[in-house]
């Protein structure tokens, strides 16, 4: 069974920084684009960043230059460095697999608050 465990929200102040790491099991990592996406109350999920299997990255316009997406394939880890952080950055970020033989899968979920 694939799970994804996402970790490190929390609370800060505008212009703060938080890493959210996300450990998986049961999937086959190395092989898999894997995702960050955030979801704010009242609207859609979206994009935040994906690294690919093979390291490249791309990430959504409003966070580029302030978040870096990584991983660390001899962990089956996937991690999001925020930097800069902004009120509007709050929200409910997830971990996911975008591309790979477990597409679709999520993570619960870990609560990033940033107050001005």
């Amino acid at each position: 069974q694939v799970q994804l465990v996402e970790s490190g929200g929390g609370s800060v102040l505008a212009g703060g920084s938080l890493r959210l790491s996300c450990v998986a099991a049961g999937t086959v990592f190395s092989e898999s684009a894997m995702g960050w996406y955030r979801q704010a109350p009242g609207k859609q999920r979206e994009l935040v960043a994906v690294i690919f299997s093979d390291g490249d990255t791309n990430g959504s316009e409003s966070v580029k230059g302030r978040f870096t997406i990584s991983r660390d394939n001899a962990k089956s880890a996937v991690y999001l460095q925020m930097n800069s952080l902004k009120p509007e950055d709050t929200a409910v970020y997830y971990c996911g697999v975008v591309k790979g033989p477990d597409r679709g899968i999520w993570g619960q979920g870990t609560q990033v608050t940033v107050s001005s």
